[in-house]
C-alpha cells in the first residue's frame, strides 16, 4: 500500500517568470512570497516549508534534506483552472477571446445541427437560450472574452444533459474555457432575469444571483485543448486507482471518486488528514487550498500570511507524520497572486515544487518546462500509462 498526496498552495509564487512582459508586464514584479515577506517581517512563520526548498529557492540557503525544485508554467498566462490541467498532465492549448456579440450566430447553428432548439430570448442580446433550459453567454467574473457559460435549470434539463450541450459549444469555439453548470433551486426564468451587460458587447449571466450555487450546484470545465483521458486522475481511476479530490480540485479537475470542494483552509486541512488516514489501500490525494488565492485576489497581505503559517504547521505537525515509508508528498502551488502589486489578478510567476517522503533522496530536480511533470510523476509512481504531457521526475527522487 502506497499513498502519493499532492497539495497545491493555490497561487503560491516565487517570482516573476521571464516571459511575463509577453503576457502582463505589470506582473514583472511580481513575487508572492517575498512580497508577503517584506510586508509582514516576523509574523510569516513558515519554517517547514523553508527549509524544505523555498529558502534554497529564493534565498540561496543550503539544500534541503529531501527533494526540490521549481516550474514555469507552459499555459498562457496564469490561471487556477488551466495550471490545473497543466499539473494533471495536459497543458491546454493557446485560447482566443471571444465574446458572443460575434460567434452568437456560428453557436446557434452548430447547436441546431445537433438537434438543440435554440432561441434569442432578448431582443438586439447575443446570448442563446437552449431547449428553454439553458442560458449560453459570456462569462461576466473571468478575464473579458476568455470563457463561456452555460448557465442550466437542473430542473428542465439534466446535468448529464447540461454536460453535453457543453462538450458541443466546446467543440465550435477556441475561448479558454466552455462552463457547464446550474442548480436544481433555480429557474430558466430567474436565471434570464439576472441576464445583464457588464461592459459593452459582453453579455452574460449574473450567477451569484442566479440561485445557481449552493446544494444541487454541479460544474463541468471544458478547457481548450485539454485531453482529459490522459491527465492523471482519469487515469488512475481507468486502472482502479482511488484518487482524492479535496478543496478546490473537486471542481477544476476531472476524475471519479472521492471529492469535496471544501474552501475554508482549516476544515479542509483537518478533512485531508482524516481521509489519509482511512484509507487504506493504494490512493492519491490531490488537495488544493484556495483560500491564499481569495487572499491574492483580496489583496489582503494579512489573510495571506495567516493561511501560509497555519498549512506550514499542519504540514510539519500533523500530515507528515501520518505518511508511511513508500509515501510521497509534493507540495507546489499553480501560478502566483501578489497581493501587494496594485491589482487583484493571478501573476504569472515561478512555482515552487517541495518533494517530501521517507524515500526520497535529497536532490534537486532543477527548473521544470512544464508542471505537468508532476502528473507524469504520479503516473509512474502508480505503475500507470504515461500522461499527454510531462516528464516524470520520480527516478530523480527515489532509488528503486
Amino acid at each position: 500500500m502506497a499513498k502519493m498526496t499532492l497539495i497545491v498552495i493555490d497561487s503560491f509564487g516565487i517570482g516573476a517568470m521571464e516571459d511575463c512582459t509577453d503576457y502582463q508586464p505589470s506582473d514583472c514584479t511580481a513575487n508572492t512570497f517575498d512580497h508577503i515577506r517584506k510586508a509582514k517581517k516576523d509574523d510569516l512563520k513558515i519554517p517547514y516549508m523553508y527549509g524544505a526548498g523555498i529558502g534554497t529557492l529564493v534565498d540561496n540557503q543550503p539544500a534541503p534534506q529531501k527533494a526540490y525544485g521549481y516550474s514555469k508554467l507552459a499555459h498562457h498566462g496564469a490561471d487556477t483552472y488551466l495550471g490545473h490541467q497543466e499539473i494533471a498532465g495536459s497543458c491546454p492549448k493557446k485560447s482566443t477571446k471571444r465574446l458572443m456579440k460575434d460567434i452568437h450566430s456560428y453557436i446557434k447553428t452548430a447547436l441546431e445541427n445537433a438537434g438543440y432548439h435554440v432561441a434569442y430570448p432578448f431582443t438586439n442580446c447575443p446570448i442563446l437560450l437552449v431547449n428553454n433550459a439553458a442560458v449560453v453567454a459570456d462569462n461576466l467574473e473571468s478575464a473579458y472574452g476568455n470563457i463561456i457559460n452555460i448557465t442550466a435549470d437542473f430542473k428542465q434539463l439534466p446535468f448529464e444533459e447540461v454536460k453535453k450541450l457543453g462538450q458541443v459549444v466546446r467543440a465550435h469555439v477556441d475561448t479558454t474555457r466552455v462552463i457547464a453548470f446550474g442548480g436544481p433551486y433555480t429557474s430558466v426564468e430567474h436565471i434570464l432575469a439576472c441576464v445583464e451587460e457588464k461592459h459593452r458587447g459582453q453579455w452574460g449571466v449574473n450567477t451569484p444571483k442566479a440561485n445557481v450555487y449552493g446544494e444541487g450546484y454541479r460544474v463541468f470545465h471544458m478547457g481548450y485543448g485539454v485531453e482529459i483521458e490522459k491527465q492523471f486522475p482519469v487515469i488512475a481511476a481507468n486502472h482502479g486507482i482511488t484518487v482524492h479530490r479535496l478543496g478546490k480540485t473537486a471542481d477544476v479537475l476531472h476524475g471519479e471518486g472521492p471529492a469535496n470542494p471544501i474552501v475554508n483552509t482549516s476544515n479542509l486541512l483537518n478533512y485531508v488528514g482524516e481521509c489519509y488516514q482511512r484509507e487504506e489501500e493504494d490512493a492519491a490525494f490531490l488537495v488544493n487550498i484556495q483560500e491564499t488565492d481569495l487572499a491574492g485576489h483580496a489583496q489582503d497581505v494579512d489573510w495571506y500570511c495567516d493561511l501560509l503559517n497555519e498549512t506550514d504547521k499542519w504540514l510539519s505537525d500533523i500530515f507528515i507524520p501520518l505518511m508511511r515509508e513508500d509515501d510521497i508528498l509534493i507540495v507546489m502551488a499553480d501560478h502566483g497572486n501578489d497581493p501587494t502589486i496594485g491589482h487583484a489578478n493571478h501573476t504569472r510567476e515561478y512555482v515552487p515544487i517541495l518533494i517530501f517522503g521517507e524515500k526520497v533522496k535529497k536532490t534537486t530536480i532543477g527548473l521544470r518546462n512544464t508542471m505537468a511533470d508532476v502528473g507524469a510523476t504520479f503516473c509512474e509512481f502508480f505503475h500507470l500509462p504515461p500522461t499527454a504531457e510531462g516528464r516524470s521526475f520520480l527516478s530523480e527522487i527515489i532509488d528503486k
